[in-house]
């Protein structure tokens, strides 16, 4: 296998959330595949497990998130050309995993801001004018030399909005899960449903729970277990009571699938939907939205995708899984989603580039 040097660009470096899992692993199986990884960030948040050169650039004010995220875009120019200066690394591949203006590739995680419901407001709003820079940036800028999705929805996606790119975006290169959820022994009650996902509201947490209240109506057994999201955003949610609801903020993914028997995901938007993969590692089935990426990588022997809009077919295919006795639930197939083929599909991508930028 050829020997590459990639730099990764990213804000939150470590197994902070869905994105930067993605990157953090992706990192992780290039170094442990024999190649020079380098890493720039505003702060690293997770224990390294290998020899990564990770650049720490300092904490931003988060807020208002625009103005933010053109301040890093600005340090990262900077930061990146001290690399490349003190370095010698012009054979190296920068790959951004956020809006920025220095790389020849992105993986574009999504939603599209250009993909949103418009608003008379918009044209003079800074926010929005920022963030259609930024993302028109990202992808269509002249030093961009390849998009990468992470699922065929977001392919679409970006083909329909961008068209003057479409030659850039690749097939999709999903993102792998860790092996050991495989092991996971279960410790749930038989009749619990799970949600996971800090963006609450996109990922249809409300729905969720009045799907689960809908059912815990005619067994007032089920159970449901939140994670991700802290209570004091969404307590609101639980105004005429929240029995059998456990609200458990921040739980490590082995712990929290371990004591479900079903994820629910009705999310609006979801570029690709890494809980989901997950959840199927584990060997825990899914009910889920036509409006997640991976929908399309979901059949029968994964779960149930339905769209939004037919709510009663929502709590009939929970309540018939949950009712089911364990022994005659069926054996869910895994994805077999690997975070070492993820790297091995980025060494060929940065050797073509690498190759490319020698011309």
């Amino acid at each position: 296998m050829k020997s590459t040097t990639s730099l990764h660009i990213v804000r939150r470096y470590g197994l902070v959330g869905g994105m930067e899992n993605y990157v953090w692993e992706l990192t992780h199986a290039l170094h442990e595949l024999g190649q020079t990884v380098y890493v720039v960030c505003e702060q690293c948040l997770s224990s390294l497990k290998c020899d990564i050169n990770v650049i720490e650039m300092g904490a931003i004010k988060p807020r208002p998130r625009w103005l933010s995220m053109l301040r890093f875009s600005r340090r990262v120019t900077r930061a990146v050309a001290r690399i490349v200066e003190s370095s010698n690394l012009d054979a190296m591949v920068i790959h951004s995993h956020e809006r920025t203006a220095v790389h020849d590739v992105t993986t574009f995680h999504g939603p599209l801001i250009l993909d949103r419901r418009e608003s008379w407001a918009d044209k003079i709003s800074p926010r929005i004018i920022a963030w259609e820079h930024l993302e028109k940036r990202e992808l269509a800028a002249k030093n961009v030399r390849c998009v990468i999705p992470n699922s065929i929805a977001v392919s679409k996606q970006l083909k329909q909005a961008y068209p003057q790119i479409a030659h850039l975006v690749i097939d999709p290169m999903h993102p792998g899960v860790d092996p050991g959820l495989s092991n996971i022994q279960s410790r749930s009650t038989g009749k619990t449903v799970g949600f996971m996902g800090r963006e609450w509201k996109r990922k249809g947490l409300d729905f969720a729970c009045e799907i689960v209240a809908e059912l815990r109506k005619i067994d007032p057994e089920i159970q449901f277990i939140i994670a991700g999201c802290a209570e004091s955003e969404i307590k609101h949610l639980f105004k005429h009571g929240s029995g059998g609801v456990e609200i458990s903020g921040w739980i490590a993914p082995q712990d929290f699938f371990a004591r479900i028997d079903l994820l629910i995901h009705p999310a609006r938007n979801e570029p690709f939907g890494m809980v989901i993969a997950e959840a199927n590692a584990a060997g825990i089935p899914v009910v889920i939205s036509n409006h997640c990426g991976i929908s399309s990588m979901i059949g029968e022997a994964q779960g149930k995708v339905l769209p939004l809009d037919e709510r009663n077919e929502w709590g009939a295919t929970c309540y018939n899984y949950l009712n089911r006795p364990p022994a005659k639930r069926p054996k869910i197939t895994p994805l077999s989603l690997s975070w070492v083929a993820l790297a091995k599909s980025h060494i060929k991508l940065y050797t073509r580039i690498l190759k490319d930028k020698a011309i």
